[in-house]
Protein backbone atom coordinates (compact mmCIF):
# COMPACT_ATOMS: atom_id res chain seq x y z
CA UNK A 1 0.00 0.00 0.00
CA UNK A 2 3.07 1.81 0.79
CA UNK A 3 1.51 5.84 0.00
CA UNK A 4 -0.43 4.94 -3.06
CA UNK A 5 -2.94 7.07 -3.93
CA UNK A 6 -6.96 6.11 -4.35
CA UNK A 7 -8.23 6.44 -8.03
CA UNK A 8 -10.99 8.57 -7.89
CA UNK A 9 -13.85 6.75 -10.03
CA UNK A 10 -16.60 9.55 -10.05
CA UNK A 11 -17.69 12.61 -8.19
CA UNK A 12 -20.34 14.29 -8.86
CA UNK A 13 -21.88 18.25 -7.21
CA UNK A 14 -24.02 17.83 -3.72
CA UNK A 15 -25.15 20.83 -2.65
CA UNK A 16 -24.31 24.58 -1.99
CA UNK A 17 -24.08 25.83 1.41
CA UNK A 18 -23.46 29.67 0.97
CA UNK A 19 -20.14 29.16 2.96
CA UNK A 20 -19.18 25.65 1.29
CA UNK A 21 -19.78 23.78 -1.58
CA UNK A 22 -20.33 19.68 -1.13
CA UNK A 23 -19.38 17.13 -3.18
CA UNK A 24 -19.57 13.42 -3.25
CA UNK A 25 -16.77 11.51 -4.40
CA UNK A 26 -16.32 7.53 -5.38
CA UNK A 27 -12.10 6.03 -4.90
CA UNK A 28 -11.18 3.21 -5.31
CA UNK A 29 -8.55 1.84 -2.15
CA UNK A 30 -5.19 0.87 -3.59
CA UNK A 31 -4.85 -1.96 -0.65
CA UNK A 32 -8.43 -3.69 -1.49
CA UNK A 33 -9.39 -2.62 -5.08
CA UNK A 34 -13.17 -1.75 -3.71
CA UNK A 35 -14.91 1.75 -4.55
CA UNK A 36 -16.07 3.66 -1.46
CA UNK A 37 -17.96 7.10 -1.06
CA UNK A 38 -17.05 10.03 0.19
CA UNK A 39 -18.63 13.51 0.78
CA UNK A 40 -15.74 16.29 0.70
CA UNK A 41 -16.39 20.24 1.57
CA UNK A 42 -15.11 22.98 -0.53
CA UNK A 43 -14.64 26.27 0.79
CA UNK A 44 -12.64 29.20 0.75
CA UNK A 45 -9.43 29.04 2.69
CA UNK A 46 -9.30 30.91 6.07
CA UNK A 47 -7.45 33.39 7.61
CA UNK A 48 -6.43 33.71 11.09
CA UNK A 49 -3.93 36.30 12.89
CA UNK A 50 -1.31 36.91 15.65
CA UNK A 51 -1.92 40.66 16.23
CA UNK A 52 0.73 42.24 18.59
CA UNK A 53 0.14 45.77 20.32
CA UNK A 54 2.33 47.59 20.38
CA UNK A 55 2.93 47.27 24.36
CA UNK A 56 3.51 43.44 23.57
CA UNK A 57 -0.08 42.23 24.40
CA UNK A 58 -2.43 40.08 21.88
CA UNK A 59 -5.55 41.38 20.67
CA UNK A 60 -8.32 38.38 21.10
CA UNK A 61 -12.07 38.51 20.10
CA UNK A 62 -14.92 37.20 21.70
CA UNK A 63 -18.10 36.37 19.56
CA UNK A 64 -20.67 33.64 20.04
CA UNK A 65 -20.70 30.36 18.50
CA UNK A 66 -23.59 28.44 17.20
CA UNK A 67 -21.33 25.00 16.90
CA UNK A 68 -20.65 25.30 20.33
CA UNK A 69 -23.32 27.21 21.57
CA UNK A 70 -20.85 29.65 23.70
CA UNK A 71 -19.00 33.12 23.68
CA UNK A 72 -15.20 31.45 22.15
CA UNK A 73 -12.29 33.75 23.06
CA UNK A 74 -10.63 33.43 19.73
CA UNK A 75 -7.95 35.39 17.60
CA UNK A 76 -9.16 37.20 14.25
CA UNK A 77 -10.18 35.65 11.21
CA UNK A 78 -12.39 35.17 8.74
CA UNK A 79 -12.74 34.31 5.24
CA UNK A 80 -9.93 34.87 2.37
CA UNK A 81 -11.85 36.96 -0.22
CA UNK A 82 -11.77 37.31 -3.81
CA UNK A 83 -8.47 35.62 -4.41
CA UNK A 84 -6.64 37.97 -1.51
CA UNK A 85 -2.79 36.87 -0.45
CA UNK A 86 -3.00 35.73 3.16
CA UNK A 87 -0.90 38.69 4.54
CA UNK A 88 -3.50 40.85 2.91
CA UNK A 89 -6.81 39.23 3.78
CA UNK A 90 -5.06 39.36 7.56
CA UNK A 91 -4.38 42.81 7.65
CA UNK A 92 -8.28 43.89 5.85
CA UNK A 93 -10.01 41.35 8.52
CA UNK A 94 -7.90 42.42 11.94
CA UNK A 95 -9.05 46.47 10.82
CA UNK A 96 -12.65 44.92 10.26
CA UNK A 97 -12.98 42.40 13.26
CA UNK A 98 -10.95 45.11 16.39
CA UNK A 99 -10.37 48.42 14.41
CA UNK A 100 -6.54 47.60 15.24
CA UNK A 101 -3.87 48.42 12.39
CA UNK A 102 -0.43 46.99 12.25
CA UNK A 103 2.89 46.96 10.72
CA UNK A 104 5.56 44.37 9.37
CA UNK A 105 2.83 41.92 8.87
CA UNK A 106 4.54 38.30 8.35
CA UNK A 107 3.01 34.99 7.06
CA UNK A 108 3.36 32.15 9.73
CA UNK A 109 2.02 29.27 7.47
CA UNK A 110 -1.18 26.71 7.40
CA UNK A 111 -2.90 24.03 8.82
CA UNK A 112 -5.36 21.52 7.04
CA UNK A 113 -8.50 22.03 9.68
CA UNK A 114 -10.07 18.96 8.94
CA UNK A 115 -8.11 16.62 6.17
CA UNK A 116 -10.14 13.87 6.30
CA UNK A 117 -13.59 15.65 4.52
CA UNK A 118 -12.09 19.66 3.91
CA UNK A 119 -10.50 21.02 0.99
CA UNK A 120 -9.66 24.50 2.39
CA UNK A 121 -6.93 25.76 4.54
CA UNK A 122 -6.34 27.65 7.73
CA UNK A 123 -3.48 30.34 7.10
CA UNK A 124 -1.72 32.33 10.14
CA UNK A 125 -0.30 35.36 10.01
CA UNK A 126 1.54 37.79 12.39
CA UNK A 127 1.23 41.40 12.55
CA UNK A 128 3.03 43.56 14.78
CA UNK A 129 3.11 47.16 16.61
CA UNK A 130 -0.85 46.97 16.11
CA UNK A 131 -2.93 50.06 17.43
CA UNK A 132 -6.54 51.04 17.40
CA UNK A 133 -6.78 53.39 15.16
CA UNK A 134 -10.20 52.46 13.26
CA UNK A 135 -13.75 51.57 14.35
CA UNK A 136 -14.66 47.70 13.77
CA UNK A 137 -16.54 47.15 10.43
CA UNK A 138 -18.47 43.87 11.35
CA UNK A 139 -20.44 41.66 8.94
CA UNK A 140 -24.35 41.46 9.34
CA UNK A 141 -23.87 38.40 11.16
CA UNK A 142 -20.73 39.05 13.84
CA UNK A 143 -21.30 40.66 17.14
CA UNK A 144 -17.67 40.38 17.91
CA UNK A 145 -16.12 42.16 21.84
CA UNK A 146 -12.36 43.15 21.13
CA UNK A 147 -10.23 42.18 24.36
CA UNK A 148 -6.15 42.43 24.68
CA UNK A 149 -4.35 39.79 26.44
CA UNK A 150 -0.84 38.86 27.71
CA UNK A 151 0.85 36.37 26.48
CA UNK A 152 0.72 34.62 29.39
CA UNK A 153 -2.71 34.84 30.20
CA UNK A 154 -3.02 33.25 26.80
CA UNK A 155 -1.08 30.67 27.92
CA UNK A 156 -3.33 30.07 31.14
CA UNK A 157 -6.55 30.21 29.04
CA UNK A 158 -5.38 27.47 27.13
CA UNK A 159 -3.95 25.54 29.90
CA UNK A 160 -7.47 26.02 31.37
CA UNK A 161 -9.85 25.14 28.71
CA UNK A 162 -11.10 28.55 27.57
CA UNK A 163 -9.24 28.82 25.15
CA UNK A 164 -10.51 25.36 22.75
CA UNK A 165 -10.63 26.68 19.23
CA UNK A 166 -8.17 24.12 17.33
CA UNK A 167 -7.79 26.39 14.75
CA UNK A 168 -6.66 29.36 17.23
CA UNK A 169 -4.31 26.72 18.87
CA UNK A 170 -2.95 25.81 15.63
CA UNK A 171 -2.47 29.75 15.02
CA UNK A 172 -0.26 30.06 18.64
CA UNK A 173 1.80 27.00 18.09
CA UNK A 174 3.01 28.50 14.40
CA UNK A 175 3.52 31.62 16.92
CA UNK A 176 5.81 29.54 19.56
CA UNK A 177 7.75 28.07 16.44
CA UNK A 178 8.48 31.53 14.85
CA UNK A 179 9.23 33.50 18.27
CA UNK A 180 12.09 30.17 18.93
CA UNK A 181 13.51 29.93 14.56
Amino acid sequence: MKNNKWETISEEPAGDFRIFTMRELVAKSPRTGKNHKFVLLDGSDWINIIAITVDKKIVMVKQYRFGTSNFELEIPGGIIENNEEPVEAGIRELREETGYIGSDPKYLGYVDPNPAFQTNKCHTVLIQNCEKLDEQDLDPGEDIEVEIASEKSIQKYIDEGTIRHSLVLSAFRLYEIEKTS
